[in-house]
């Protein structure tokens, strides 16, 4: 069996040393391990660091962002014929020892996808506001998903082959979030284990602040609603919409027969009238919606094919 760790850089020459040092040389089960660092268009000499440490090396001559870096990193592992694929982050953030209590569930076929959890609370680099959203980001991924996802944030996961062949990630912004729902939506077993980490001196580059970090994974997440779930993203507020059509009617006929008949509150029926179309046309979108869903799910099952015979292929 053989494991690819993939570690996503940008400008990271400084603790790469560290990250790698830090990895596995063996692990129970497993017969091989390569390392692959895919440099994000880096300014400093992270490409140059990686080659000499023995780590194969993809570099892209710009920065295109973390999700895209994630996304080369899986497909390079597939073309090396990994049977499954680690991820972690360049700023040795996370324990390489841990690395063997993620792919463990996955040597003994036990889940698909396994994502490390860490002591959030215990992380004193991060704030009050930063711990308050990665409960609440995991709690709104755990009731899209269906699945027990304690930290959804977490970039220390592992992968299956099939799991990694599955993938796909249309944010450009982050991985994390998306590859959850995709990997629920997918039928995917997804399980969570406990890991520790290292104290991270430097900012995240992947945000700004906690703000700007919540408005881009908040967009992210209602988009990935809207595209995995559109028949219930629509129809909820259809339903909504007539229903205050239906109270507003209710209200015109009450005054109507208490009044015996005078005229009045016609506004009522204007404002039902505009909810009645609302609901309406989002009713109409909703099955259009489910209609591409159908159609997205075909296109995925001849792209999973197609991935299987471009990485599967015996050269």
């Amino acid at each position: 069996m053989k494991l690819a760790i993939q570690i996503p850089c940008l400008n990271e020459a400084d603790t790469l040393p560290r990250t790698i040092a830090d990895l596995p040389r063996s692990l129970p089960g497993v017969d091989q391990i390569v390392v692959i660092v895919v440099d994000d268009g880096s300014r400093d000499a992270t490409a140059e660091v990686a080659a000499s440490l023995g780590a194969q090396v993809v570099r892209s001559p710009i920065t295109r962002g973390l999700a895209r870096a994630f996304m080369t990193g899986i497909d390079v592992a597939l073309r090396e014929r990994a049977d499954i694929v680690v991820n972690t982050d360049g700023d040795n953030q996370y324990r390489g020892e841990d690395i063997a209590a993620l792919v463990a569930p996955i040597v003994a076929r036990d889940t698909d996808v396994v994502i490390g959890v860490r002591p959030i609370e215990e992380i004193a680099e991060f704030s009050f506001g930063k711990k308050l959203l990665q409960r609440v980001g995991s709690g709104i991924v755990r009731a899209l998903t269906g699945t027990r996802v304690d930290d959804a944030t977490s970039g220390f996961r592992a992968y299956s082959r099939d799991a990694a062949l599955r993938l796909a990630v249309f944010s450009r912004y982050t991985y994390t979030l998306e590859t959850i729902v995709h990997a629920a939506q997918s039928g995917l077993r997804i399980v969570s284990v406990p890991v520790r980490v290292n104290r991270v001196e430097r900012p995240s580059r992947l945000a700004r602040s906690s703000a700007h970090y919540a408005w881009r994974a908040g967009v992210d997440l209602a988009r990935m609603f809207v595209v995995y779930r559109p028949f219930r993203s629509f129809v909820v507020p259809a339903i909504v919409a007539c229903l205050s059509g239906a109270v507003l009617v209710a209200r015109f006929l009450w005054y109507f027969i208490a009044s015996d008949g005078a005229p009045g509150h016609v506004q009522s029926l204007v404002a039902a009238a505009m909810l009645f179309g609302a609901g309406g046309v989002l009713f109409v979108v909703a099955l259009v919606g489910d209609l591409i869903a159908i159609n997205r799910r075909l296109l995925e099952e001849l792209r999973l094919e197609s991935r299987r015979r471009r990485f599967d292929a015996r050269s």
